[in-house]
């Protein structure tokens, strides 16, 4: 198990990573885009690896966000605790930036787990997950949110790390995606974000399940 001490350094380089993940983003670093180009209104320029990106990681950072809840009230180490909040303060935001951007593309945007308000009415939240994608790499089934919702506190933490660990790990395979096929420079901007932050996350997890 690792020291506690290098799972607080660790969390403490998530805050880094993110900054200068942002400071280093540029759409200019971006490969030539394979795909077809759209203009949105504002001149901005787009293609179809975008849209599904966007589309795609809505309902991921979405089910991240869900996750984090499912926490809210269990017995969770600091360290756990500190992740936990970190991810939902993280990705709440960005999913309002890819709503804006699917809206501003003409593009749907997609129904979440959130979305149907279970959360709000105490109704399980596996039971939000109807339609989603749980192809996406690192999603969780519905029978694995029901899962983790039902865990008992001896073995919530454990089960929340693993689920969580390749819940990210998928999202950094998407990132990179966006990175080589995106064409929009904000969006290839988050998903080098993305794979910056939720790396040094990764690290953290390992870390914490020894």
């Amino acid at each position: 198990m690792t020291h506690p001490r290098a799972v607080r350094a660790s969390l403490a380089s998530i805050a880094l990573a993110v900054g200068a993940g942002l400071a280093g983003c540029s759409g200019e670093d971006a490969a030539e885009p394979s795909f077809a180009v759209s203009t949105a209104a504002d001149g901005s320029t787009y293609n179809s690896a975008d849209v599904a990106f966007a589309t795609d990681m809505v309902q991921h950072h979405a089910q991240a966000v869900a996750m984090a809840v499912v926490a809210d009230g269990r017995p969770l180490d600091p360290e756990v605790e500190t992740l936990k909040n970190v991810i939902r303060e993280a990705q709440v935001p960005e999913i309002e930036t890819m709503s804006d951007w699917l809206v501003a593309w003409g593009e749907p945007v997609p129904e979440t787990m959130m979305g149907h308000g279970a959360a709000d009415h105490g109704a399980p939240l596996s039971e939000g997950m109807e339609g989603m994608d749980a192809d996406m790499p690192g999603m969780m089934t519905a029978d694995e949110m029901a899962g983790l919702e039902n865990a008992s506190d001896a073995d919530f933490q454990d089960l929340w790390l693993e689920l969580m660990l390749e819940h990210h790990r998928g999202a950094v395979s998407m990132a990179e995606n966006e990175v080589t096929e995106g064409e929009d420079a904000d969006a290839v901007a988050l998903a080098e974000d993305v794979v910056t932050s939720q790396g040094a996350e990764i690290e953290t997890m390992e870390a914490l399940l020894g």
